[in-house]
């Protein structure tokens, strides 16, 4: 009887023994078996699915490689959208499919998770652990499961981050109001601030701000305007101009209308929260749309009572609530602040003229600082021992600081805190559809100084009796400032 050669052919064409040492490996050499399980090890690692290609169940390797292939030709494309079609990118998040988009990433993200774990412990099987030497045996298990949680983690992170973004553009553009082209070069938008505290009757808003964006350069002007400001003149087209619709001319308001209960006075902010206090309607006769475009007719009346004052078209909104401005500082890693002159943080003096000392819970002391969300806010805030003029500025200033923070970097690594931040906080008109154009002039913004002007006494606004044709005149000079005339070469 004569004995088929090693090597010799079976019927079906194959050599009856493989001399494929990573699928059918000596299993009484230990040494073997421990190079062979690094190599599965490493290349699980490395290109999840080729360790069951060489060595273990090819339909799952099969699988398994392919999706690692989609996983990283999906992600050059998703850096290469970032670094050079940011726009593409964020129409990608934010625009009408977003929903769809997001939802798949997460999906993808979440199964690409789990096959890693399977890929991982049935490379573990290949590896036969038994028959290597013990030390490699424990070695193997824990940089396996190193890697595994690595790798898992990150998918697992970038699933919640999809979901993120999907719940933060979701809740925030839910209802917008129409998209518009840019006015006069500049999208101006109400920048609103409020306490929604305990004894308050309705959002009275405590910052009163319009930030002007250059539609091409990116160009930021914030314009303050204080909350108490009288006699203020509303848009020519504001229904506020109806004393038969309003039920009192804004004219004449502070004279025989100054209802206490409602919160009728003589300032902006007193007026437009009477518009929603004051009437049986809450105001929805007024501004019957403002509900359906995601704003109420008090902020509808502040945008008229802005636009009056600064001679400009404001069609969006963005509000802040006080109470929850400290969590966008937090998630935002805090922010810097030169500090000139020490503040107190508490409710203020129980009596007139109760000394600082005897009801501050703290103080902010003067210095550069790194202010988190609580001392940040209290600096906003803070008004008992200076003006509401300084109050202002430092409300400018921690916006500069904010959008300083607004980095890339910064906004990927801290993406899920500053998401529930801006959800918990937040409330806009502004459509979705515009996003895009808005990310790219943020970019362009943070670029270029932030100009920034106040109506107060310091930039010649008086306090009392305020000129708003001088307030228009500043306005257009501060967005279009008059270009110099070159001088003629002699």
């Amino acid at each position: 009887m004569t004995l088929a050669a090693p090597h010799a052919p079976a019927r079906g064409g194959r050599p009856l023994i493989e001399n494929r040492p990573l699928r059918h490996p000596d299993t009484s050499d230990p040494a073997v078996m421990g190079r062979r399980g690094w190599w599965l090890v490493a290349l699980n690692a490395l290109i999840p699915g080729s360790a069951q290609v060489l060595a273990g169940n090819r339909r799952l390797g099969r699988f398994g490689l392919g999706a690692t292939l989609l996983g990283w030709f999906l992600l050059i494309v998703g850096a290469g959208m970032g670094l050079f079609a940011q726009d593409a990118l964020v129409w990608f998040v934010t625009g009408p499919l977003s929903f769809i988009a997001l939802t798949l990433v997460q999906v993808l993200l979440i199964g690409y998770a789990i096959l890693w774990i399977v890929l991982t412990v049935d490379t573990l099987r290949v590896v036969r652990l038994v028959r290597v030497p013990v030390f490699s045996r424990w070695a193997m298990a824990v940089a396996s499961v190193l890697v595994l949680a690595l790798a898992a983690s990150s998918a697992v992170y970038g699933s919640t981050v999809a979901a993120s973004s999907r719940g933060a553009i979701g809740s925030i553009f839910g209802q917008s109001g129409p998209s518009l082209p840019p006015s006069d070069g500049y999208y101006n938008i109400l920048l609103l601030g409020a306490d929604s505290g305990d004894g308050r009757d309705s959002m009275r808003f405590d910052s009163i701000s319009v930030v002007s964006v250059n539609a091409s350069t990116g160009a930021v002007t914030i314009t303050g305007i204080p909350r108490d400001m009288p006699n203020v003149p509303f848009a020519e087209d504001s229904p506020m101009r109806d004393p038969d619709l309003v039920g009192f001319d804004y004219r004449n308001y502070f004279e025989g209308h100054d209802d206490r209960t409602c919160g009728w006075g003589p300032g902006i902010n007193q007026l437009t929260n009477a518009v929603q206090v004051c009437r049986d309607d809450d105001g929805v006769g007024l501004y019957p749309d403002a509900a359906a475009h995601g704003s109420t007719p008090e902020i509808e009346a502040t945008k008229d009572a802005a636009e009056g004052v600064l001679g400009i078209d404001i069609p969006y909104y963005v509000f802040a609530d006080m109470n929850a401005f400290a969590q966008i500082i937090d998630a935002l890693g805090g922010v810097d602040i030169e500090v000139t002159e020490r503040l107190p943080k508490g409710g203020g003096p129980s009596y007139p003229g109760e000394p600082a000392d005897e009801w501050a819970t703290g103080w902010i002391e003067p210095g550069a600082q790194h202010m988190d969300g609580d001392t940040a806010q209290w600096y906003a805030r803070s008004r008992y021992t200076t003006s509401d003029w300084d109050r202002m500025k430092r409300q400018r200033e921690l916006q500069v600081a904010i959008l300083e923070q607004f980095t890339p970097r910064n906004v990927l690594g801290r993406f899920n805190e500053i998401a529930a931040a801006g959800t918990a906080l937040i409330d806009t008109d502004m459509p979705r559809d515009k996003l895009p154009e808005f990310f790219d002039l943020v970019m362009k913004a943070k670029e270029q100084p932030v100009a920034q002007a106040e109506l107060t006494p310091e930039f010649g606004v008086e306090e009392k009796e305020p000129d708003f044709a001088h307030i228009h005149e500043m306005v257009q000079q501060a967005l279009h400032p008059p270009t110099p005339t070159p001088t003629p070469s002699p």
